[in-house]
């Protein structure tokens, strides 16, 4: 999709009602369904986290998103495809400072260019202990995207259409931080399997986007 075509049309998503919770489950593997439905999360204190899913036109003005794929390490994101985004941190004046700041350390994307068009549905993580909140935005021009190397492994850059084409909805045997050769409802965007909190973040994207263009 051109990217003028796309931010004439995405004013539409400020007046859209949030699908929420609905929405995020159909992509949550069944486990996390259950896990979700008996957890006490305000006795477990969780962290916070700011994260952002930012469209912007490529070189050739097709509309884009970025994701990111996450280094290897000890912990139980490690090697998975999200958002830009991380901590809340004390000296962030609210959560949408937060996924401006992180996003602009983690891919380069400076926070005072992105212009925030919505606020999406809060989302428990139970593995990280951590409310994550995303918000989605625009950027209006071709962004220089530099990753940040301490958390960063690679940048990718995912073509609205085919984030939107249903055929890349799949189902994948995962082994989890807390469960073993479980299938799970993904996305498959640039090579990459996309699944768990991320994907459930983009199935609320999604139905959003579906209405608004």
């Amino acid at each position: 999709m051109n990217f003028d075509e796309f931010k004439y049309k995405i004013s539409n998503l400020k007046n859209l009602e949030l699908p929420g919770e609905s929405a995020q489950i159909k992509l949550a593997p069944a486990m996390r369904v259950s896990e979700l439905k008996t957890l006490d999360i305000a006795s477990k204190k969780p962290n916070k986290a700011g994260v952002m899913a930012i469209f912007y036109p490529n070189d050739r003005q097709v509309t884009n998103l970025v994701l990111i794929l996450r280094k290897t390490y000890r912990g139980v994101h490690s090697n998975q495809v999200g958002f830009p985004g991380g901590r809340a941190e004390v000296f962030d004046k609210n959560m949408k400072s937060t996924a401006l700041r992180e996003t602009e350390e983690e891919v380069g994307i400076p926070r005072n260019e992105v212009t925030v068009v919505k606020k999406l549905t809060k989302l428990y993580i139970p593995p990280s202990n951590f409310w994550v909140h995303p918000y989605v935005g625009l950027l209006n021009a071709t962004p220089k995207l530099i990753k940040q190397e301490s958390e960063v492994e690679k940048i990718l850059e995912i073509d609205i259409d085919e984030f939107l084409d249903e055929r890349n909805l799949i189902s994948k045997k995962l082994s989890t931080s807390y469960a073993k050769d479980i299938d799970v409802p993904a996305f498959s965007l640039n090579g990459h399997i996309v699944w768990g909190a991320t994907a459930m973040m983009l199935s609320e994207l999604k139905e959003l986007l579906i209405k608004s263009l």
